[in-house]
């Protein structure tokens, strides 16, 4: 018996934004979340891929020698009932979820495809180096990076430039799943023209368009912030990291010992006293353009055949300079 597959349905999800990370798709789950039909838990699951060490490094915790980590194998009655937990009274609607790690982990395309239930897929994709800029502003604004986007990319470029490789991620989704079960937008697309673009996300999950509420597009959620003063923030980052990642440990089925889920009192200070010399502010910057163009460089060869996979012009719009001189 395979333990990742449920045999109650109706308590799985119709749908799943499934990434990728930082290309709005907290947006999109704001947007569905306002039609009547429709019911999204307000957090992330991140269900089908919980035991992805290389995507959730920090649903782990080491302490007392021993390991707190997430196993379906171990307790997958545990698991299960914490999952459908989530759509419970909801079974009259059309269901969704937001993981943004799923895109990148090839065990949530093979797991998605078991379940008894045609499941189907929505995925943003932005143009890949602004989106591992902005990946890095989250990274840096969450406590994770200990250095400048330039060095992240030099000593641990994983973190910020693996989950815009987006054409080896959905190869290994279009592999498992109907391609008609899969929808790709373009995150350039839902900031500018956002009715068109919810009138096809509408007719793919099959919902009516014109029942979502006056406004409803214009909601720009998770917009991007940043610390006023990147390198003292770096410095914070590196004096707390030994503190580890507690916010999942109130969330997540963990197995294993007990996790303390309070952060220690002289974390809370150093939070405390850093927010306010140096508050998170809106994002001004750019990404250095030097910068852009090295990564450009590599993801305009990495990208090479998105466009026939997944019938879109893509590239043309992400790499217009490189396009056109490839044509030539």
């Amino acid at each position: 018996m395979n333990n990742w597959i449920t045999e109650d349905t109706n308590l799985l999800p119709d749908f799943i934004i499934g990434g990728a990370m930082k290309c709005g798709t907290t947006t999109l789950h704001a947007i569905l979340n306002k039609h009547p039909k429709i019911f999204i838990p307000n957090e992330e699951v991140h269900f089908f891929d919980m035991d992805n060490i290389l995507q959730h490094s920090d649903f782990n915790f080491y302490h007392n020698d021993t390991w707190t980590t997430q196993s379906m194998e171990k307790d997958p009655k545990l698991v299960w009932e914490w999952y459908q937990k989530k759509f419970k009274g909801n079974e009259s609607l059309i269901k969704g979820e937001d993981s943004t790690t799923y895109l990148a982990s090839r065990c949530a395309a093979e797991r998605i495809s078991m379940q008894k239930k045609e499941i189907k897929l929505l995925f943003l994709l932005r143009q890949p180096s602004e989106r591992a800029y902005s990946n890095y502003s989250h990274l840096l604004r969450s406590g994770r990076a200990t250095n400048s986007f330039e060095d992240t990319i030099r000593y641990n470029p994983f973190q910020v430039i693996n989950r815009s490789l987006y054409k080896e991620q959905l190869e290994s989704f279009y592999k498992n799943i109907p391609k008609e079960r899969i929808k790709v937008i373009l995150f350039e697309d839902l900031v500018k023209t956002p009715e068109s673009t919810m009138k096809e996300v509408s007719t793919f999950l099959g919902v009516d368009y014109n029942e979502f509420p006056a406004g409803a597009f214009k909601t720009h959620s998770n917009k991007g912030r940043v610390p006023r003063n990147e390198k003292l923030h770096i410095k914070k980052n590196l004096v707390l990291r030994n503190f580890g990642n507690l916010h999942y440990s109130n969330t997540l089925p963990f197995i294993g010992p007990p996790i303390k889920k309070s952060t220690p009192l002289i974390a809370r200070i150093i939070n405390k006293i850093h927010s306010n010399i140096n508050p998170n502010v809106p994002i001004t910057h750019k990404i250095n353009q030097e910068t852009k163009k090295m990564l450009d460089d590599y993801f305009f060869k990495e990208m090479q055949g998105l466009d026939e996979l997944i019938g879109k012009d893509v590239l043309s719009k992400w790499f217009p300079d490189k396009t056109i001189a490839n044509n030539l």
